[in-house]
């Protein structure tokens, strides 16, 4: 045998030796990139390329007058927010609570504020950084965060969280009125079909509560809800409720009242409680005083602390039901990726607007669905009057 013959029998015995080594090698690096790719790609999804933010004020001008026992309204006025990383932006809005002494003002100063570091993907930094109070404009971060993190990753922010895309049917407001007019609407809305549950506006003055529901009850076989806004005194409720035909009722004391206990208990209605509810804090106190707890964004400051409050009502044997603000389709859209994790869902804010300028959420057989495209779904349609 020749030298040259003997090196490519050796060379053939190695290659026999060490291929089956490579090939394990290749396939565990083939198995984790398929099973982690947010992982292996992170590198190329960051960068030193600042987070940068930028807010404006828009008004939002409403179809008709929105009435509740507190205000009505022809117009809201809402924050919106651009967090720019790398080229790719995410937006998010702000819907400021009034009830809480918020503005579109008070938003936007905070807004100037804020410093978002370098990495869009530090959640948890970013959030402990942030200047205390002003929940709806935490929740415009908060949400902008999730669109810019969809956008980076080509995925809907609800595939980020691990939730369905479709959630339970919204309710359709009908906002405070005369018993008559508040039946009319109701049966309008039941004629077009477009819904498959409504909320009532309740509170106002002139004990025409249990008139309203009748009403209305009368006009239309859609199940209903009805709100309170902290109007009813605790005889009032106990009164109430017995006579009404109900999913639930929201928030019939004023926040912190005393007999909340007590009508949890002798309430033959589910309470759910809105404005005793605002943040992961909240929640165990108000087990001792309802069946459920509504959670709105522009309250508990966004998607990362809404999820928290719902699984930790979930541990409580609590109900949750998720409420918005009057919003354009921007704040709307957070809200419907996140809906799936709810048994009741009230987002028709956008609904309400004379015109959406961030079309995108898709509504139909009475339920606000996300689009399945990446990070929130939504895009500006026209500047909305900003300022």
């Amino acid at each position: 045998m020749n030298e040259r013959h003997r090196e490519s029998l050796e060379f053939q015995r190695i290659r026999r030796v060490s291929a089956p080594g490579r090939n394990r090698t290749c396939d565990l690096s083939l198995r984790r990139r398929t099973l982690y790719p947010l992982s292996y790609g992170r590198r190329r999804l960051t960068s030193v390329a600042p987070v940068e933010l930028s807010a404006r004020i828009v008004t939002l001008k409403l179809a008709q007058t929105f009435v509740i026992s507190r205000e009505s309204q022809d117009e809201a006025e809402v924050v919106q927010v651009e967090i720019s990383h790398d080229g790719v932006s995410g937006f998010g809005e702000a819907a400021p609570i009034e009830r809480y002494d918020q503005t579109a003002a008070s938003a936007k100063a905070w807004l100037d504020e804020v410093e978002l570091g370098d990495d869009p993907w530090a959640l948890d930094e970013i959030h402990d950084r942030l200047p205390p109070g002003e929940p709806a404009a935490r929740a415009a971060v908060d949400a902008a965060l999730h669109d810019l993190q969809g956008k980076l990753t080509g995925v809907p922010v609800h595939k980020l969280l691990g939730l369905r895309s479709e959630g339970p049917p919204t309710s359709w407001t009908i906002w405070l009125g005369d018993p008559d007019d508040m039946a009319r609407r109701a049966e309008e809305t039941t004629r077009r079909g477009e819904f498959r549950r409504l909320k009532l506006k309740l509170g106002g003055r002139g004990g025409l509560d249990l008139e309203r529901v009748r009403a209305v009850r009368a006009a239309t076989h859609l199940p209903l809800q009805v709100d309170v806004n902290e109007y009813w005194s605790l005889d009032e409720a106990l009164e109430y409720l017995p006579q009404m035909q109900l999913e639930y009722c929201e928030q019939p004391l004023p926040a912190g009242d005393p007999g909340g206990a007590e009508l949890k208990r002798r309430s033959p209605v589910p309470i759910y409680v809105d404005e005793d509810c605002h943040t992961l804090a909240d929640v165990a106190a108000c087990a001792e005083r309802a069946h459920g707890i509504v959670i709105k964004l522009a309250k508990s400051g966004g998607i990362r602390e809404a999820v928290r409050m719902t699984h930790a009502a979930r541990a409580l044997g609590l109900g949750v039901m998720l409420g918005c603000m009057i919003e354009s389709g921007l704040g709307i859209a957070a809200g419907a990726h996140i809906a799936s994790l709810m048994d009741h869902v009230d987002l028709d804010g956008n609904l309400l607007l004379a015109e959406d300028p961030w079309p995108g959420v898709e509504f139909g057989d009475g339920i606000q669905r996300p689009a399945d495209r990446p990070g929130l779904g939504v895009q500006a349609a026209a500047p909305a009057h900003p300022r």
